[in-house]
Parts: structure tokens; C-alpha cells; sequence
């Protein structure tokens, strides 16, 4: 699903982000991203995102290259590719069922396809009772839910959590790794990037940690060691 061959990024003049990363994520794997504050995680999710481009290297997602991808191509990539943020990013103005439309109405999906699909979604995530609130009326584990509902609205087989549980309690962040946790056994390939030392243990999932823009650890049932 994910190969990263030779990875690194330079930042203008002399900032190193990653330095020579190497891995591979297998389709339908869980696997934890960890590492300290400034370690590279989220250059990494911006580069396979197609946000940023590797200064030298090789990145591969599904079997398609995106290391050079052309913008023209990006939104097609960015439909495989769920990604869920820690800040949520929902429209204040819009509703539950709205903001995961949106996702769909950008694309010209028909209205008929649009009031099939956002129910489906939303009862996945638990919040087809709320499809009518708005974020402001929501708790913040039911607006990374709606996050989730709307990272899932293409049926992505690879879905990117970037720190979802960050600023959670621990009761409504285990509520959310659950979650995630379910969608992992539809299909869906999970990397699961955090800090949250307590849920990267109790999981004992595939742990890859960076440091200073380095891979130093790939283990299979790891744990949170930095």
C-alpha cells in the first residue's frame, strides 16, 4: 500500500526533515507513525498526501508513483487517500450531515448518491442521530467522528489519522481509536500518527518511530519507546 524508498526532505537552506527513510506498509496493515514533536511525522503525511514533494527519493501508494505526481492528478489521489487531523477542520456553519456532503458535492456526485451515502457513513461512526447539529453542538469525540465520516466518504483504501486523539480525554479517545480500529477490519489500511504513548502500548500494533528525520525503529507488536 505505502513504499517509501530513500526518503528526504531539505528545507531551504540547510533544514533536514527526513534523511534516507525506508519502509513499507502492506494493504490492510494497522501501523503506528510515532516519534518526539519536530521528528519528521508530519513532513511524512504531507509528502504522501502530495501536499510537499521529497527532495530526493521515491514514494509509492497503491502501486502509482507519486513522487512527481502532477497537480492535475493530486484530487484523484487525494479520493484514495482518507485523512483525519487532530483540529478536526469541519465548517462551523454547515451541519453533520453537510460536512460530510461537502466532500462529495465538490466532486458532482448527485444529490441521490449524496443522501444514500452520508447516512451509511454516519452510522459507521455512531452519529446518524446528529446529522442534523452543527460542530459547535457537538463534543470533540463527536466532531472527530464527523472527521472520520468525512475521511471515509470515498471509500479510501488507506486512511491517515494524524494525532486524532490529541486533544481527547483518554475515556473519548479510546471511544475514537475504537473506531478506528473497526474501520481497520472493513479493509482499510490504518497509519495511525500520534504521541500517545498509552495507546501505541496497550494496542501492540506495528510501531514505526522517526527521530531527527530518521527511521530508528520498525517493530511488528511495538511499543512507544522515545
Amino acid at each position: 500500500m505505502i513504499r517509501l524508498e530513500n526518503i528526504s526532505k531539505l528545507y531551504y537552506p540547510d533544514v533536514s526533515a527526513l534523511k534516507d527513510v525506508d519502509a513499507h506498509v502492506a494493504s490492510g496493515e494497522f501501523v503506528f507513525l510515532v516519534g518526539q514533536s519536530g521528528s519528521g511525522k508530519t513532513t511524512l503525511v504531507r509528502l504522501l498526501t502530495a501536499e510537499e514533494r521529497p527532495t530526493t527519493g521515491r514514494i509509492e501508494i497503491g502501486g502509482w508513483d507519486i513522487t512527481r505526481i502532477p497537480r492535475r492528478h493530486i484530487p484523484t489521489l487525494r479520493r484514495q487517500i482518507g485523512v483525519v487531523y487532530q483540529d478536526f477542520k469541519l465548517l462551523e456553519k454547515k451541519s453533520v450531515f453537510e460536512n460530510v456532503a461537502f466532500a462529495l458535492e465538490v466532486c458532482g456526485e448527485s444529490g441521490g448518491t449524496i443522501k444514500k451515502t452520508v447516512p451509511q457513513l454516519l452510522k459507521i461512526v455512531g452519529l446518524e442521530e446528529k446529522m442534523d447539529r452543527y460542530p459547535r453542538q457537538l463534543s470533540g469525540g463527536e466532531q472527530q467522528r464527523v472527521a472520520i465520516a468525512r475521511a471515509l466518504i470515498h471509500r479510501p483504501k488507506l486512511l491517515i489519522a494524524d494525532e486524532p486523539t490529541g486533544d481527547l480525554d483518554s475515556i473519548t479517545a479510546k471511544g475514537i481509536v475504537d473506531l478506528l480500529l473497526k474501520i481497520h477490519t472493513l479493509g482499510t489500511t490504518i497509519l495511525f500518527v500520534t504521541h500517545n504513548r498509552d495507546i501505541v502500548n496497550i494496542l501492540k500494533k506495528r510501531v514505526i518511530t522517526v527521530h531527527n528525520g530518521s527511521l530508528v525503529s520498525d517493530r511488528e507488536k511495538g511499543k512507544y519507546f522515545i
